[in-house]
């Protein structure tokens, strides 16, 4: 069931229906707010530049939306981190918060210190918890704001971009919108597979 709702969720048409405003919305709280975790990221990205490259948005307009969002995002990320603290750590799981996310996150920032806030932009859920825990462990704002836009350029802007050319360079490539979202969806979860299996092989 969960499988079919998934093939046959159109996103092209969910993102033509939401807009500017849903758009902006969508990647401001998967950016930052604990409960965005479950949002499209990298997939929202490359289908609102396909439509752009249709007419249906502006692509000037799609990139400083994005942009900011995303910055705007990690910054209350980063604000609710430090005002909440080790609190975070022990707030008991709901349907919108799971301890296990921010152990994972916790796990990646510790391998990559605060490169983390750049690298985690391609990671679904590490992105949407990086900036809080950059807030938790105290991170210096000016280093962690430096690495957020960088990644909110990259990320956002780069991968809107992708999408416009590939719509002004492949003839009717809304036929291939599914095959494009389920690619982005299992290259950007490659990371959080091989951090899973790692210490399974350690065994």
């Amino acid at each position: 069931m969960l499988l079919d709702s998934i093939l046959h969720f159109d996103l092209s048409a969910f993102v033509e229906t939401v807009g500017y405003v849903g758009v902006f919305a969508i990647v401001f709280a998967e950016s930052g707010l604990f409960f965005g975790f479950f949002l499209p990221g990298g997939s929202l990205l490359v289908v609102t530049g396909l439509l752009a490259s249709q007419g249906v948005f502006n692509i000037w307009i799609v990139i400083v939306l994005l942009a900011a969002a995303a910055i705007l995002g990690d910054n209350v990320g980063y604000w609710f981190g430090m005002k909440v603290g080790p609190k975070i750590f022990t707030r008991e799981d709901s349907f919108f918060f799971h301890k296990k996310h921010v152990q994972k996150t916790k796990q990646f920032y510790e391998k990559y210190g605060t490169r983390v806030i750049l690298i985690a932009r391609f990671v679904p859920i590490v992105r949407t918890f990086a900036p809080i825990l950059a807030g938790v462990a105290g991170m210096r704002y000016r280093l962690f704001f430096i690495y957020n836009v960088i990644g909110a350029v990259v990320w956002g802007i780069g991968g809107a971009l992708i999408g416009y050319f590939l719509g002004n360079t492949i003839p009717n490539i809304e036929k291939y919108t599914l095959y494009i979202v389920v690619g982005i969806v299992v290259v950007s979860c490659a990371p959080l597979f091989f951090e899973f299996i790692r210490p399974v092989q350690k065994r």
